[in-house]
């Protein structure tokens, strides 16, 4: 494709990333390509929903990755949609900077604003039935996809690969969870209180994501903290649940969990994970620097 053929990302598979010789490190062209767009073919059969009906039926979606996106979105083809396409104003630029910048000085977009595009198309509106869903589709100005529009994926009532819902994204089909169990000591203080210690940690290790530490709840001090009305969905773990302390008089985020996890996330199923962002963690003694991520 042409974007994904240029001389850069070419470049990327046999420049020397490591000993000097031809070893190419993956997590590192990961990240080079993110100024690119990129996709990947899918065999799933996708189907999105408005108001109760299927407006998106596809056996030929792509996944898309625009520029600078960590997580990818739908493409179909516009003969699979079953409702009219109408040109739309393009989105008014936001106001304050989407972008997050991380430790290496790549800058990327997280999750969400999936109405906001980085690459050449059209904006589109969706009308179905009654129904005007303003600016929900973006048809591509890429000649290797011709006649393919991008999803808002926030934008539909219900996502399906085969017969399966999927919440928050399309899941990305080069990532994946491990969680692994490990005896090491974690001490957890928040303003130099011990909100949590364990020595039965589960780690959870998501692709390009820090490494994260589940509790027990047994091991946690819950008398310290109180359950938050904030939820959040993930694409591979499920709904999660939040648990906030007093901070300068306010109710703060600083844990979550996931009571009713996917299959790849069972294993840390009611564990409580604190932000390693925005507290002080311990393990085996030795302070963990905190680490520089969309939630800093």
């Amino acid at each position: 494709m042409r974007h994904l053929q240029s001389r850069r990302t070419v470049s990327a598979f046999v420049r020397p990333h490591t000993l000097g010789g031809m070893a190419v490190d993956l997590a590192r062209h990961a990240f080079e390509t993110l100024p690119e767009l990129r996709v990947a073919e899918t065999t799933k059969r996708v189907r999105a929903t408005v108001d109760g009906r299927a407006v998106v039926d596809s056996r030929r979606a792509m996944l898309v990755w625009e520029p600078h996106r960590v997580v990818p979105l739908y493409a179909v083809p516009a003969d699979d949609i079953d409702a009219e396409l109408v040109p739309a104003e393009p989105a008014e630029p936001p106001v304050n900077d989407p972008y997050v910048q991380m430790p290496n000085g790549t800058r990327i977009l997280p999750p969400g604003r999936f109405g906001l595009h980085t690459t050449d198309g059209q904006s589109l509106s969706l009308r179905a039935g009654g129904d005007e869903r303003h600016g929900v589709a973006y048809r591509l100005a890429d000649s290797d996809l011709p006649g393919y529009v991008v999803l808002d994926f926030d934008a539909f009532d219900e996502w399906l690969e085969e017969e399966e819902q999927i919440v928050g994204h399309p899941r990305d089909p080069f990532k994946r969870i491990d969680v692994r169990r490990r005896l090491r000591h974690v001490l957890v203080e928040i303003d130099g209180v011990v909100v949590a210690e364990s020595t039965r940690p589960r780690l959870l290790f998501e692709t390009h994501l820090p490494v994260r530490m589940y509790l027990p709840p047994d091991d946690v001090r819950l008398d310290l903290l109180a359950h938050s009305d904030s939820r959040s969905v993930c694409a591979y773990k499920g709904e999660a649940a939040y648990w906030s302390i007093e901070r300068a008089g306010a109710a703060t985020d600083v844990a979550w969990s996931y009571p009713h996890p996917f299959s790849d996330a069972v294993e840390v199923g009611d564990m409580i994970c604190f932000f390693d962002e925005h507290v002080d963690v311990t393990v085996d003694g030795e302070p963990r620097q905190r680490p520089r991520t969309p939630w800093s």
